[in-house]
């Protein structure tokens, strides 16, 4: 791991990094495994609609690119899931109890404190009618958005990282970035950006107070 930042060093000339789903959130796999029981479904079927069928894995892609939108991607999606699931804000439905991680938000929180630059980077799965990130009430937080959907590039493309460090207007060395899959992370540490793997939230905020020098416990 890098050594920790200088006090000095932690200005505006720093960033941050954060991906959205499972590290602002928690891990929605049980989650998700729950929702599916409740509408009739196999506790895995989520996870292998949008990951192994054929044409769910296609759907999602063109959704995280915006090659289609969330009320179309629910309604194809809901078909491959069942004949009895209905399509109306299926994503909303399946995502709605996914809680937001608490503790990450107010590590970011103690990082802009501290005087680092923020930037969600989120491969998206749509934000109409279901917005994941207003749901999770983080969207304030940062200083540069770079969601998927909206610039139709999708992580690990390495353009969307080169497109993050130009709208943070910083160097790739200058800046950590925060991702649960560890696919999205070699692009990054390509350009010279540090990586972390995000594995459990209290895990990972405690490798970022290390590395950043700051605390979360301060912003709670």
């Amino acid at each position: 791991m890098p050594q920790p930042m200088g006090t000095t060093d932690r200005q505006a000339e720093h960033g941050l990094i954060l991906d959205f789903a499972g590290v602002l959130t928690a891990d929605p796999r049980s989650v998700h495994r729950v929702w599916c029981e409740s509408e009739g479904l196999p506790p895995e079927a989520w996870r292998a609609t949008l990951n192994d069928h054929p044409e769910g894995r296609r759907l999602y892609a063109a959704l995280e690119v915006g090659e289609i939108d969330q009320a179309e991607w629910n309604r194809r999606t809901a078909v491959l899931l069942g004949a009895h699931v209905a399509p109306d804000n299926l994503m909303g439905r399946a995502w709605a109890a996914v809680p937001p991680a608490q503790r990450m938000a107010a590590l970011a929180r103690a990082a802009k404190g501290a005087g680092y630059r923020l930037a969600l980077l989120s491969n998206s799965f749509g934000t109409n009618p279901f917005n994941p990130y207003e749901q999770a009430g983080i969207w304030d937080l940062f200083d540069v958005h770079v969601i998927s959907e909206q610039v139709r590039i999708a992580k690990p493309d390495p353009a969307i990282y080169e497109l993050t460090l130009e709208r943070l207007g910083l160097p790739a060395q200058a800046c950590v970035f925060v991702d649960d899959h560890p696919r999205n992370l070699p692009p990054a540490e390509a350009l010279g950006i540090t990586t972390v793997l995000a594995t459990d939230e209290s895990t990972t905020v405690a490798e970022l107070e290390a590395l950043l020098g700051v605390s979360a416990a301060l912003s709670v």
